[in-house]
């Protein structure tokens, strides 16, 4: 079977400031825990009126359970870049700056290696899997980094949770909304588990 490459692009679709950016990714993605399927090379479009942006971006996934928990990427003009926390569908920056956020000018082989370097320092933060459970079912689980409780993924099965929590939530107002939990409310979780392999080179 043929090995998927990381950041996969095809040569005539980049210029050769955007092969040299993206070629220091790849090189330096080989030692980072993951499936080179969940990296892509975004070429930009071809329209004369808008900014030439390169867009290249990581997915960050529980790979027991095939769950996306964070998209980050970054956007590469030839002579600068800026990355954050991705749209997971159209993989536009945030129009607020996140945590995430990185922003760094110079050549295409330097930026390469910010970049990188950038990417490694997500992946190398403890991410685990905090489920609540009731009669051997998970009714509610959040994704989160172990050195900071910040969530980034999270889920509530109203049909699975005991009922007094249900009742207890609705009488305290609550409100979910949209799969979200109240971690302050559910108390500890019954289950924490590492995310991924570990860091680049593990």
């Amino acid at each position: 079977m043929e090995e998927i490459p990381w950041f996969e692009y095809d040569a005539d679709d980049l210029d050769p400031a955007q092969r040299a950016f993206v070629d220091v990714l790849a090189a330096r993605a080989h030692s980072w825990p993951g499936d080179p399927v969940d990296t892509a090379v975004v070429p930009p479009e071809h329209d004369h009126d808008r900014d030439r942006e390169l867009i290249v971006w990581l997915d960050v996934v529980d790979p027991q359970r095939n769950q996306g928990i964070l998209i980050v990427g970054a956007h590469f003009n030839g002579s600068a870049v800026h990355a954050d926390k991705l749209h997971n569908q159209t993989f536009s920056l945030p129009e607020e700056a996140t945590e995430f956020t990185f922003t760094a000018a110079g050549n295409p082989a330097e930026l390469g290696e910010r970049t990188a370097d950038w990417f490694e320092a997500i992946l190398v933060r403890p991410l685990v899997r905090c489920a609540w459970q009731h009669e051997g079912k998970t009714y509610a689980v959040r994704y989160e980094f172990a050195d900071t409780g910040r969530g980034l993924v999270e889920s509530f099965n109203d049909a699975l949770a005991p009922r007094r929590l249900r009742e207890r939530l609705a009488a305290e107002g609550i409100v979910r909304g949209r799969g979200r939990i109240n971690r302050a409310h559910l108390g500890e979780p019954d289950l924490i588990e590492p995310v991924g392999g570990g860091g680049p080179g593990q």
